[in-house]
């Protein structure tokens, strides 16, 4: 099967831009953010399934990632929050449902605190709302070695906090495909959204998201599923998807499970 998207190149607020565009550009839209060291096609088989539903899905590159420039860092989850909405404006969408994992989910929850009537609902995947003071010193130790090695150097200890043993034995080819992305990342990308990581600090606010949002988190995230069950608790309305045998890429891992949960958030709505 070929690649349906359309890529195309927009100037952002601090870099230029790369967006995947899927489905009918008419169509309501969609917008897709990605983890740290990853890529916007990390979302193919989700966008492919959105736009086969009829959304528009816009599936931007972050700073330094995939084919987007990188901006001198550091940066804030408001700065990424801010590349959404001029993707926004780049494709004269007024509102949009948001979709983001991790760095994505974070990026998610300064549009919703900030820019709640850009948005149509916000689905929020393995991600956290602030970062404890206990998390940044491993941020530090990741900077050091991607400016003294690379960003390759990080693939394999990223790619087995990801997932599990068994998921690299038996998806070699996905593995090499996220392994690729990791090493693709270039040094401020990453340095400038590890800093935004460390510098975040939404949850005092979190309880003044008022569009309809959904949580998602992979069962074997460490920490993170207690965490999203608190936020939960947090924002009004919110409801909590938890995929079984997967990590903090559930969408990779387990994508049947996960795309279920991804379309009742939309049935939903």
């Amino acid at each position: 099967m070929g690649d349906p998207s359309r890529l195309h190149f927009i100037d952002g607020p601090a870099c230029r831009l790369a967006v995947h565009q899927w489905g009918d550009p008419a169509a309501p839209a969609v917008v897709m953010n990605h983890s740290i060291l990853a890529s916007s096609r990390m979302w193919d088989d989700q966008a492919r399934l959105l736009a086969s539903r009829g959304y528009q899905v816009l599936c931007l590159d972050t700073r330094g990632h995939g084919q987007s420039d990188a901006a001198a860092p550091p940066y804030r989850t408001e700065d990424l929050a801010a590349d959404t909405l001029r993707v926004l404006d780049a494709f004269g969408v007024e509102r949009a449902h948001y979709v983001g994992l991790s760095l994505g989910g974070m990026t998610g929850f300064a549009l919703g605190i900030e820019h709640g009537e850009r948005l149509r609902s916000l689905c929020i995947c393995d991600a956290r709302a602030d970062t404890p003071p206990a998390m940044t010193g491993m941020w530090d130790e990741r900077i050091t070695a991607a400016q003294a090695q690379g960003c390759a150097s990080l693939a394999r200890v990223t790619l087995e906090r990801w997932f599990g043993p068994a998921f690299i034995a038996r998806a070699p080819e996905v593995v090499r495909s996220l392994e690729q992305a990791i090493a693709q990342t270039q040094v401020d990308g990453f340095v400038g959204c590890a800093r935004a990581i460390q510098q975040l600090d939404h949850l005092r606010r979190v309880g003044e998201i008022r569009v309809p949002t959904t949580f998602i988190v992979g069962a074997d995230d460490g920490p993170l599923p207690q965490a999203m069950r608190d936020l939960q608790a947090l924002v009004p309305g919110a409801r909590l998807e938890v995929i079984e045998d997967a990590g903090h890429l559930p969408n990779v891992e387990q994508p049947a499970a996960f795309n279920a949960a991804l379309v009742r958030h939309f049935e939903a709505l």
